[in-house]
């Protein structure tokens, strides 16, 4: 086999961007389709960009739904996939102005003081105690004092790996901002299940 020079060289497949992982869960809701059906459904799996639901109907990809878990209130939602009964629904996108205007104006819901893991970079992760959240951060209280400006991971229980910066510290209350704010959705969700 001979090498032509005037043929341009094969170019290497793009790879598909993953999805971060989901972790599983069991909610019940339904969605609303644009037709104003409404379809019961069960929450399977939920990452902070979309989840994963069982359903009793053929949704079609690329069809948008309003997903409603717990009362509240609607999700707009993307079907990606559709097929054996479960289907896989995208977040519609948070725009930047809202962003903006949410950014250090959300009020923080107040938890009854509990347990989350957080973790320093280089070191083994630990428990400690969260009093408040908001989409875009949360107040908690800390062993080790860490440095303004340091990053730290999150994690919720059933839920990926948060990565925020400690903004501000009292004593060894910490708070912290998240690199990436919570979709609505999952803010809810968490709030309903940690409140």
């Amino acid at each position: 086999m001979t090498n032509n020079p005037n043929e341009p060289a094969p170019q290497p497949a793009l790879a598909t961007p993953r999805r971060s992982a989901r972790r599983p869960v069991s909610l019940e809701g339904y969605a609303l389709r644009a037709d104003g059906a409404s379809v019961d459904i069960s929450l399977l799996d939920l990452n902070y960009d979309g989840c994963g639901i069982a359903t009793p109907v053929e949704l079609e990809p690329g069809e948008p739904v309003k997903l409603s878990v717990i009362g509240r209130g609607l999700i707009d939602a993307e079907v990606r996939w559709c097929k054996d009964g479960k289907a896989g629904l995208v977040f519609a996108s948070v725009k930047e102005a809202d962003q903006e205007k949410i950014s250090r104006q959300t009020e923080r819901a107040k938890l009854k003081p509990m347990d989350v893991r957080v973790r320093r970079v280089g070191q083994n992760a630990y428990s400690v105690r969260i009093f408040d959240l908001s989409p875009e951060g949360a107040r908690i209280e800390v062993v080790e004092r860490p440095r303004v400006g340091e990053q730290m991971m999150v994690k919720f229980d059933r839920l990926e790996v948060l990565q925020a910066e400690v903004c501000w510290i009292d004593g060894f209350i910490v708070g912290l901002r998240f690199e990436r704010p919570l979709h609505p959705a999952v803010f809810d969700l968490l709030i309903a299940r940690m409140g």
